[in-house]
């Protein structure tokens, strides 16, 4: 039996940062490495969220906040934490070795018109979607083989 590596990914505030990240992880690196996220507050994430995420094809709507207790139990390849160094703290994971932190603004604190909103969403879902490609080649580089086309092209929309 072959385990495949988890990773977590760890959003400081609420579900939308870390479940866009399992989004593009899924869209990635298909089956071959399982991702997970949670967050402080697990809410349900913003609806602007599905909504940028969908317009790179990638659907979000299946995935549920998850309370981060169930975590502290498993063993993951990786815990990614998101959050905003300048307003929020990473926190310390005793038990896992391979932390990456992701420094990204939370869209949710986005002020203005829904369009201004909106375009926070999509800067944010940007720079996930980029540090999701570079984390998979560089830990996993073992997919770039399998999944190349897609992790240096990404999704193929927008």
């Amino acid at each position: 039996m072959t385990h495949k590596p988890k990773v977590l990914f760890f959003s400081t505030g609420d579900t939308t940062r870390s479940q866009m990240a399992e989004g593009f992880l899924r869209e990635f690196a298909g089956d071959e490495v399982v991702g997970a996220s949670t967050a402080v507050q697990s809410v349900e994430p913003d609806p602007l969220a599905l909504e940028v995420m969908n317009e790179v094809g990638v659907d979000i709507s299946g995935q549920r906040p998850k309370d981060i207790a169930q975590f502290f139990k498993e063993h993951f390849a990786y815990v990614v934490t998101l959050g905003d160094a300048s307003t929020e703290k990473f926190p310390v994971w005793p038990f896992s070795r391979n932390i990456r932190n992701w420094n990204l603004v939370d869209p949710e604190r986005a002020t203005g018109s829904t369009e201004q909103k909106r375009e926070a969403f999509r800067r944010v879902r940007d720079e996930i979607r980029q540090n999701v490609r570079e984390f998979l080649s560089q830990s996993f580089p073992q997919l770039h083989a399998t999944q190349g086309r897609a992790l240096a092209a990404g999704s193929g929309r927008n």
